[in-house]
C-alpha cells in the first residue's frame, strides 16, 4: 500500500501518468501563488480597484488550479479523471497562467496605492510568474513543445517508393 502524503511525493512517480521529474515546481508555484493571493487579500482599500481585482482573480485561479493539478497528479484520482494528454494540459495551463500572472502583476505594480502590502503582493506575483516561466522553460528543454511535436509528425507526408510501378500492372517486362 502506498502512502499518498506530501512526504512521499518525491517517491511516487507512476510511469502511466505525466509528472515532472521535479514535483517541487508544483509546490513552489503553489506557495508563491498562495502568498500573492493572501497578501492581496490583506489590502484594506484601493484607489484604483480594477488592477487589484484582476490580480486577485489571477492569483486565486493560479493557486486553486495548481492545487487541483497537484492533487490529481499525486493521488490515484488521475486514473478516474480520464485525461490522457497530461503534458499538453499542463503545458497549456502553465503558459496561460504565466501570461496572466505577468500581466496582472505588472498592471498591479504600476497602478496601486503605493502601500507596502500591495507592492509585496505584486512582487510575489512576479516571483510566481518566474516560477511558471522556469517550469515552461524546463518543459520545453526536456520534452519540447507538445503541439509542435504533433504538427511535425502529421506533416511528414507519405513515404515515396524507390521503384516505380509498371503502367500495365503486370510486373514482367
Amino acid at each position: 500500500m502506498q502512502c499518498w502524503c506530501f512526504a512521499a511525493v518525491w517517491d511516487i512517480i507512476d510511469t502511466n501518468v505525466y509528472v515532472y521529474s521535479n514535483v517541487g515546481f508544483y509546490l513552489y508555484r503553489q506557495i508563491l501563488s498562495f502568498l500573492a493571493f493572501v497578501l492581496e487579500e490583506i489590502v484594506n482599500s484601493c484607489s484604483s480597484c480594477g488592477p487589484l481585482y484582476f490580480f486577485e482573480f489571477v492569483s486565486c485561479t493560479a493557486f486553486l488550479f495548481t492545487l487541483l493539478l497537484l492533487i490529481l497528479l499525486i493521488t490515484p484520482l488521475y486514473q478516474k479523471v480520464g485525461i490522457t494528454c497530461w503534458p499538453e494540459l499542463d503545458f497549456g495551463y502553465t503558459v496561460a497562467i504565466l501570461v496572466l500572472f505577468i500581466l496582472a502583476s505588472v498592471v498591479f505594480l504600476a497602478d496601486n496605492s503605493g502601500t507596502s502590502v500591495e507592492s509585496t503582493a505584486a512582487v510575489f506575483g512576479i516571483l510566481a510568474s518566474l516560477a511558471f516561466l522556469v517550469d515552461v522553460g524546463l518543459f520545453i528543454k526536456t520534452k519540447g513543445i507538445p503541439c509542435a511535436k504533433k504538427k511535425q509528425e502529421t506533416t511528414t507526408g507519405p513515404v515515396t517508393e524507390s521503384e516505380k510501378l509498371n503502367a500495365n500492372g503486370s510486373g514482367n517486362e
